[in-house]
């Protein structure tokens, strides 16, 4: 009776885990706009309060990132409950009480084949998505736009040569630093996400990343796209994304890198073409004027 309430426990948390799914990207906009203060951007990648799972997607790497989770969280459950029956069954069964007499058999040809296969089927099962996902990951083909990405101690320098963008810096939006700037972004500031002078990126564009670092290890990361390259000195990562809803998304630098590194943010805004076109044209010029006349950033 105890194991089987045990049982019962552990059974109700995994269903509870399974059913909860992450918050979408209406739900997490909602959930950023006070009462009387509207953003002007939609926030749609973020940390939700009281999230479980992943964040929700917005580009298709991370609905098949996503998937892939999925899948893993059932085989890895069924293991864990099946194991968890034998381990009770034998318990039980093969108790003293039970069973006064064991048997002294060494060996069972069908059992040692069963539990050989079955291993490796489900690891056939696990390798086949995966590999498929890391090539897609991995593999860029034909860039709409191509960005370059430096990591700093502890800022981002972002840099686009094809536009004529010359690089300019991205450092966290801090209250003791910048009160002004704080306050004009409204609801659009988020404590320790967001940035003075975002990455800009068109919505169902192929952007390519080139990753590297000026000092010491860094990596760039979006969870909400499904991204995570490392910047290595003297090398140069590349991903992509390809955004699907205009909004901004936010990541951090994810490889510990000096006394701030929990203080360099990555804020994302995915706009349209029309909007992209006219901020590149300014930031060619000035960068801090586009942001501010094209996007809305003071």
């Amino acid at each position: 009776m105890y194991f089987r309430r045990i049982l019962m426990m552990i059974m109700v948390w995994i269903g509870l885990s399974l059913w909860s799914q992450p918050a979408t990207a209406q739900e997490t906009a909602a959930s950023n706009v006070t009462v009387g203060e509207q953003s002007a951007f939609v926030i749609t990648g973020e940390p939700v309060d009281k999230g479980l799972l992943l964040q929700a997607p917005a580009t298709e790497i991370q609905k098949d990132v996503i998937d892939f989770h999925t899948l893993l969280l059932w085989i890895i459950t069924s293991i864990v409950v099946v194991v968890l029956c034998l381990l009770v069954f034998v318990m039980v069964r093969f108790r003293r009480g039970a069973n006064p007499e064991p048997s002294k058999t060494s060996h069972n040809t069908l059992i040692e084949v069963i539990w050989t296969a079955i291993p490796v089927i489900i690891l056939i099962v696990i390798a086949i998505p995966s590999f498929k996902l890391l090539y897609k990951m991995d593999h860029v083909e034909d860039p709409d736009l191509i960005v370059n990405v430096y990591g700093y101690q502890w800022y981002w320098g972002y840099e686009y040569k094809d536009l004529a963008i010359d690089e300019f810096s991205s450092y966290m939006l801090r209250p003791d630093v910048s009160p002004e700037m704080v306050k004009n972004r409204g609801a659009d500031y988020k404590r320790l996400l967001s940035a003075d002078n975002p990455l800009v990126v068109p919505v169902n564009k192929t952007v390519q990343i080139d990753v590297t670092a000026r000092d010491v290890i860094h990596s760039f990361a979006v969870p909400s796209f499904g991204v995570k390259r490392d910047a290595v000195p003297g090398r140069l990562n590349t991903t992509w994304f390809r955004v699907e809803k205009e909004g901004t998304y936010f990541g951090q630098c994810s490889e510990i890198c000096g006394k701030d590194h929990a203080y360099m943010p990555i804020e994302i805004r995915a706009v349209s073409q029309e909007k992209f076109d006219a901020w590149a044209k300014a930031a060619q010029d000035d960068i801090d004027k586009a942001n501010k006349e094209i996007l809305g950033i003071n």
